[in-house]
Formats: structure tokens, C-alpha cells, sequence
């Protein structure tokens, strides 16, 4: 006898429909078109702001402010930054321009910034001259690094500095600006001491360091060469100060005073009017 199975509505394969095979996104013709369109108005669009930035009033270099300069003329300050006016802000680039700056021996530090509108503001920091250094004939400022930073000449008449010689290497040309180091920095020792002291410092006429170990100091006023050494500077400039009108009365012309050795003092006197080069000095009674 035949039995009827029911059928698993499961497993209708007839109603099961086949997966579409994904192909290629298909874009159409005006789509593709209106993107282009779309993109070129943009990079347009984009083009123009960059334009419309680039020549703005506001964004354009029409001022340039000068500060911190007081030997260094505005106008050389401006002639070192010839060029930087009229361009833009945005695209300057301000290292370049300090570095112009810099190359001024009158600059020992720059700084620029940008302000709104259209201002690059400059602030200058000068180097300090110390001294005139003597190179045979030539004068100029130095500082206290010894760097040489102009030629003296009339319009620094209102620097009151001493001069200061033997700044030449042994080996150097007498007459150009060749600054040993060493040298320099006994002189720049010398008279920062003397800062604290003004009306020392007042009386220094000349600075001989020709002896990188032994200053040798003439005050305005008096012919004698005062031998102080590398240290104490202050001290004994005054005590030759303190000691010199007892030692004229003994001594009328020195040619020199030697004070390195503490309360030991040793005089030469100036002999037939001409200063002694080698012989030792004689100690004073």
C-alpha cells in the first residue's frame, strides 16, 4: 500500500533564486560629468582664495618697525632688509632675513615678527663696544669678545673708551684687525671689573695686554705704566691710587709700578725720559 510523503516546503529549489554576480559600479555619463564639473570649480575656487590671500592689502609687508638699535642707524637696519617690503607675510621667510641682520658686525642678535596688518616689527641687539683697539695706525671698537665691530671714526667721538693695544697674535700682521683671544678677553676682564667702580673706570686712558697674563694700565693724566696683572684689577688700581703721592715725593718719574706680588711694590724710574724695556725692576725702599 502506497503512503504519501508530505513534501519539506524546506527544500523548494524551485523558489530558491540564484545569487546576482556583482559586477563593475556602473556610473553614467552625466554623473561622470557633474563630478568633473564639480571638482574643477573647487580647484578653481580654491585657486582664487589662494590669489585673493596672496595679494591682500593686510597680508602684504608695507611697514617694517626698528627697535633696540642705538649706534646702528635705522636706515642701515632697513638697508640690510632691502627687499622685504611689499612681499607677503605669510610666504617671508624670517630666518633669511635675520640672517641678513646678523651679518651686520653691529648686531649681535635679531629678532622679526609678524604683525597684522602688513608689519614686520624688528628688534635689534647691539653688540657693546669696550674699548678702541690699536692696530698700528687703524682704530676700532671692540667688544668683550673681541669681536671688531666698526672703524672709529668721527661719529663715535661721544664714546668715551679707553684703548687698548696688544690685542695682535704674536704672529699676526701688526696692523690689521687680528684679535688674539686670550688677549682680549684679559681686556675684557679687566675693564668689566671696573664696572662696579665707576670713577676707576673713568680714569682708564689705556689697556696694554700684550702680556696675556700682565695688564698693563695708564690712567688719563699720568705717564706711568701700571702693572696689574690678570686678577685684582680694581684692588690694585686703587692702591696705586692710595700709594702714588707718597712715591712721587721719592720717585718724581716712574716708568713703571709693578703691583702683582701683594704688599711687595717695585718702582722703575723713568730714566733720561725714555721708558726701560728689559732690566728688572728695582724694589721700592
Amino acid at each position: 500500500m502506497a503512503v504519501a510523503a508530505p513534501t519539506d516546503k524546506r527544500f523548494r529549489r524551485a523558489h530558491v533564486s540564484p545569487a546576482r554576480r556583482r559586477g563593475r559600479l556602473a556610473i553614467r555619463p552625466r554623473h561622470l560629468a557633474m563630478v568633473v564639473v564639480l571638482g574643477a570649480g573647487l580647484a578653481y575656487g580654491a585657486y582664487r582664495l589662494a590669489v585673493t590671500v596672496v595679494s591682500a592689502d593686510a597680508l602684504t609687508v608695507s611697514r617694517i618697525t626698528v627697535s633696540g638699535n642705538a649706534r646702528l642707524a635705522r636706515g642701515d637696519v632697513l638697508s640690510l632688509l632691502e627687499g622685504l617690503q611689499g612681499r607677503n607675510m605669510l610666504l617671508v621667510r624670517l630666518d633669511e632675513w635675520r640672517s641678513r641682520l646678523l651679518a651686520s658686525p653691529w648686531v649681535a642678535d635679531a629678532a622679526l615678527r609678524r604683525v597684522l596688518p602688513g608689519t614686520i616689527d624688528v628688534f635689534i641687539s647691539e653688540r657693546q663696544p669696550i674699548g678702541i683697539a690699536r692696530f698700528g695706525e687703524a682704530l676700532h671698537l671692540i667688544d668683550q669678545h673681541g669681536t671688531v665691530i666698526d672703524e672709529f671714526g668721527p661719529r663715535h667721538a661721544s664714546l668715551d673708551l679707553p684703548v687698548i693695544d696688544g690685542l695682535t697674535p704674536p704672529d699676526g700682521a701688526a696692523t690689521g684687525p687680528d684679535v688674539d683671544q686670550d688677549r682680549a678677553l684679559l681686556a675684557a676682564r679687566l675693564l668689566g671689573s671696573l664696572q662696579g667702580r665707576p670713577d676707576l673706570a673713568a680714569r682708564v686712558s689705556e689697556v696694554d695686554v700684550s702680556d696675556a697674563r700682565d695688564a698693563v694700565v695708564i690712567l688719563k693724566g699720568d705717564t706711568t705704566l701700571i702693572r696689574v696683572g690678570d686678577d685684582q684689577f680694581a684692588e690694585r688700581l686703587q692702591s696705586y691710587l692710595d700709594l702714588a703721592p707718597a712715591l712721587r715725593e721719592r720717585v718724581p718719574q716712574m716708568d713703571y709700578i709693578d703691583l702683582r706680588f701683594g704688599e711687595r711694590v717695585y718702582v722703575r724710574p723713568l730714566k733720561s725720559g725714555a721708558r726701560g724695556q728689559g732690566p728688572s725692576p728695582t724694589p721700592d725702599p
